[in-house]
């Protein structure tokens, strides 16, 4: 059986940032520990998984503080078409969306999700020009507490919101869905990112949605 090939294209917590505590706190998760690494030793030697995790990435804001470069929609079609051929594109965005300086709802954040997965979906970057298939997870909701608690006002309640927003999006952009909420939680250090545990559990969590999403 030939090898498939996942893109993981996420935010800091796909990149394995570690919750933190003063403004340039950049340490990051052993390789090893990080969700990607977990996901891919679960589904075993015949995947291919690339992970794309750039911290701050929201899903298609230009961010007016970090940079527009922060914004994924801007580089989501050259990194398709630089690892293509893709058999799926797993999407975990959101939260940073969630930053009170956008001033945006939750549904306005799942429109963005929904433009992703259809720039995706139009792609003809799968196997033999087709598009990828794409799973679109809905990001551990966030707690306004610890160094981001200015940053993130106003943002635990649309965060509670966007899983039933994704879900609707994923159904109507036939993209499968997966809830990280019902594996893990944020680190309560800093409210955004994730400790050891929670980056095996979402691991795991998906790894089954990955294999549900090629199940015959």
């Amino acid at each position: 059986m030939s090898l498939r090939t996942v893109l993981c294209f996420g935010d800091s917590n796909t990149h394995g940032t570690r919750a933190m505590r003063w403004a340039t706190d950049r340490r990051r998760h052993d390789r090893k520990d990080r969700w990607t690494s977990v996901m891919a030793k679960a589904l075993g030697p015949g995947w291919e998984v690339i992970p794309e995790g750039h911290p701050g990435r929201t899903a298609v804001f230009d961010d007016p503080v970090e940079g527009a470069h922060k914004n994924g929609l801007r580089v989501l079609q050259a990194l398709l078409e630089t690892h293509r051929p893709l058999d799926l594109v797993i999407v975990m965005l959101g939260t940073n969306d969630l930053k009170a300086r956008f001033g945006v709802s939750a549904h306005d954040i799942s429109l963005g999700l929904q433009r992703m997965v259809q720039e995706i979906r139009r792609s003809d970057c799968g196997p033999d020009g087709a598009p990828p298939a794409v799973l679109l997870a809905a990001p551990v909701q966030v707690l306004e507490t610890g160094i981001f608690i200015d940053t993130f006002a106003g943002a635990a309640a649309k965060s509670a919101a966007l899983p039933d927003l994704l879900r609707a999006v994923a159904e109507a952009g036939q993209a499968g869905f997966a809830d990280m909420n019902d594996a893990a939680a944020v680190d309560p250090v800093d409210g955004v990112h994730l400790d050891a545990t929670a980056h095996a559990a979402i691991g795991a969590a998906m790894a089954r949605a990955v294999t549900q999403t090629f199940a015959p």
